[in-house]
């Protein structure tokens, strides 16, 4: 009895896939009880043949069973309900820390930059020592703003930034936009700035 109950158990956690969709306020459970229900009716059309062939000792094991899946199946849920939770936590922890440090590295465009011990880092490798040591984020953005503004001023494309360096001399964090208009070849857009 023990056997077919577990391989009746294991053919209900595997059906979920093969099952039409369910009704959103209905069980999983419920279904699959109401199935093994109607499969037990058309094997024995009889009602006195079910009596007899242990209907009572069935119905028991059944009812066993759906309490286990039940149980599982609230058990899932909840374990899925938490997994939001945690997903929903994350979310807002980033987007936290996004909206307190939104400073966009403009070299990569995809991290925040900060400003540590008077040195300007990313997440993609920035490293500047800053030339003046009183900078802070906010100078470092209005410098930003106010360069890339000017840029606008005069032509339509976004500039490119970059570091540039050599041996001797500290890094340099550079604007520049090399840009020809089409109509006009002759027009062309070489702004080039130091931002850094």
């Amino acid at each position: 009895m023990r056997n077919n109950r577990d391989r009746l158990l294991n053919k209900y956690r595997q059906a979920g896939g093969s099952m039409p969709r369910r009704a959103p306020d209905k069980l999983l459970v419920q279904e699959i009880m109401e199935e093994e229900w109607n499969s037990l009716l058309s094997v024995e059309n009889c009602p006195e043949a079910l009596i007899q062939s242990g209907l009572p000792a069935h119905l028991a094991l059944l009812e066993e069973i759906q309490q286990e899946l039940i149980d599982e199946e609230q058990s899932i849920l909840l374990e899925y309900e938490k997994s939001l939770q945690f997903d929903e936590k994350c979310l807002s922890i980033m987007l936290a820390e996004w909206e307190t440090n939104p400073l966009i590295c403009p070299v990569c465009t995809k991290y925040n930059m900060s400003i540590v011990n008077g040195v300007v880092v990313c997440q993609c490798g920035l490293n500047i020592p800053s030339h003046c040591p009183e900078l802070t984020e906010q100078k470092l953005r209005s410098s930003l703003e106010d360069s890339v503004n000017e840029h606008s001023a005069h032509c339509p494309h976004t500039p490119l930034f970059s570091v540039t360096g050599g041996t001797e001399e500290k890094p340099c964090l550079l604007m520049n936009c090399l840009v020809s208009f089409p109509p006009e070849p002759a027009v062309v857009c070489d702004t080039w700035a130091v931002i850094l």
